[in-house]
This record gives C-alpha cells, structure tokens and sequence, in this order.
C-alpha cells in the first residue's frame, strides 16, 4: 500500500454544538462540547489512514498533557508520529468551534502558541520510503527550503500543496507542487466570486500543475496542465450537519484519487463524494466506503 507523508499542523479542536449561531453578546447553552484532535494535514492524514494508506505526520507538539493527547489520538487513528517534534515551549494549537445545527456551518477561533516545524526535523526523513508528500501551506519561508530540498534529492516525489489561507510568500512556493489544492477563503481574498477565475490566472504562471479550487456548496473546480477545465457539483445524499474538516477530507480525496490513478474528473468526483459524506455526519470516521 502507498506511503503518505503530510507535514502540517495539528491541534486541540474544542467544539461546541449549537441550534443555531449565537448573536452578538448573547449567552448561550450548547447542546453538546466535544474535545477531539484536529489541523488541516492531521484531518487528511486521518481520512487517508482510513482509506488503507500507510500515513505519516511530521509537525510540532507540545511536552504536556494536549501534546499526548494529539500524539494519542493520532496513533490511534493509524497516523505515524515518529516525525512529530517535541517542543521544549509553547502549548497545542486550539481551535475553539462552534457548530451551528441551523446551517451545518462553523465558526473558528483559533489560538497558536507554538514553534513551526522544524527544517532540521525535516532534514533527518528518509523521503525516498514514500509515495506521494503532502505540505500543508504555512510557515512559507521553511516550506520553500523543505520544498527545494524534495525538488533537488527527488524531482519525481509527487508533491501536493494546500493553500487554504493568504500567507505572505505563499505564492513563491506554486511552482514546486505538482498539485495545489485551493480554498474558497483564498480565492474570495484575491477577490475571485468563483473558483474557475482563480485557476485560470494561476495556471498562466504555473501551468506545471494540476489545481483545485473547493466552493462549499457549489462543488469544486479543477484545471489540469493542459488547461482543460473540469466542474463538479457537490455531492450530499442527505441533510448537512458537520462541515468541520470537510477541506481537508477533500484534499485526503483528492490525494487517494491520484494513488489510485484516477483521471481528472474521477479524482474530482472523488474528492465531492467524500467530502459531501463528511457534511452529513460529525466526526471522519466511516468515510471509507466505495464511490
């Protein structure tokens, strides 16, 4: 079976789950509050590990209590570790989110208090034991050494690249991935109102690439390097309860489509398939089922 390495981010997730958003200076009971691990790479590793894949998770973790319990959860998810990297300082990323049961949408607060991935860290994998490298899109400065350093000892490594926020320098790194997954926040702070626009200008200038642009509700989008343009509408066999992680499963989607050999549009119908199961449910288990 293939070998996934993601490096990201991974984090504390405390969720709670309302009958609908609050109002400004309101005070609220929720419904439920739920303490799970989350981070966009550790979601689509855990989704990928689900899947049958041999995954692998190289990030930061705190020398506390929420760092085992990320490390745990993990592990018991059937994600690797031994690449995680123990700071000495700070504490877990925390997500606080609510969850709305009106619109199955969520609202984040994020709180980061921890070193980025170290490159040295980095430095000691022996990456020619996998078959495909997925970078979650941050701390650009030593991503793009960690990238040129993928590029110099093994140009024919798979790499995918997601681009969820604007990060200064983010856009230096388009050229090293030979998949870039998009988010619609990304999209919309360049001032796209649809994903299409978006991949057409970045094709111009990376058209190495094969790319993807996520739309909620609306489907995704992609466009391979020979500019052709493909379109699926979301898939959703039932009402929409969770949204939480439903990008990353996306990603996870997208990445198991190419393992597998998909086309273009197989690899996309793919991605909208599972990432629409994940809507209907709390949680990423049980995603494993067939198309």
């Amino acid at each position: 079976m293939d070998r996934i390495l993601g490096i990201g981010n991974a984090t504390v997730d405390i969720v709670h789950s309302l009958p609908e958003y609050p109002a400004e200076n309101d005070e609220v009971r929720c419904d439920s509050r739920v303490v799970s691990r989350g981070g966009n790479a550790a979601n689509t590793l855990v989704v990928l590990a689900g899947l049958g894949y041999r995954c692998s998770w190289a990030g930061m973790l705190s020398d506390d209590a929420e760092g085992r319990f990320v490390q745990q959860d993990l592990a018991s998810n059937g994600v690797d570790t031994r690449y995680g990297h123990v700071s000495p300082r700070g504490a877990m990323p925390v997500s606080t989110v609510i969850l709305s049961a009106a619109t199955g949408s969520r609202t984040i607060v994020h709180y980061r208090d921890l070193p980025e991935y170290d490159l040295a860290e980095f430095g000691g994998i022996a990456l020619d034991t996998f078959d495909w490298l997925h970078f979650e899109g941050r701390n650009t400065a030593a991503l793009a050494v960690m990238l040129e350093q993928v590029r110099s000892r093994y140009p024919a490594m798979p790499v995918s690249l997601e681009v969820e926020k604007p990060r200064e320098g983010i856009e230096d790194l388009f050229g090293q991935a030979d998949v870039l997954l998009f988010s619609r926040d990304y999209a919309r702070h360049h001032g796209y109102d649809e994903p299409g626009a978006l991949l057409r200008d970045i094709s111009a200038s990376h058209a190495a690439a094969d790319m993807f642009c996520t739309w909620g509700a609306a489907g995704a989008v992609a466009r391979d390097r020979a500019g052709i343009e493909y379109s699926q509408s979301a898939v959703a066999a039932g009402p929409v309860v969770d949204t939480l992680g439903a990008g990353d499963v996306f990603n996870a989607g997208v990445i198991s489509g190419y393992l597998r050999g998909n086309g273009i549009p197989g690899i996309l119908r793919r991605a909208c398939t599972l990432a629409g199961r994940k809507c209907m449910q709390h949680g990423l288990t049980g995603l494993t089922g067939e198309d």
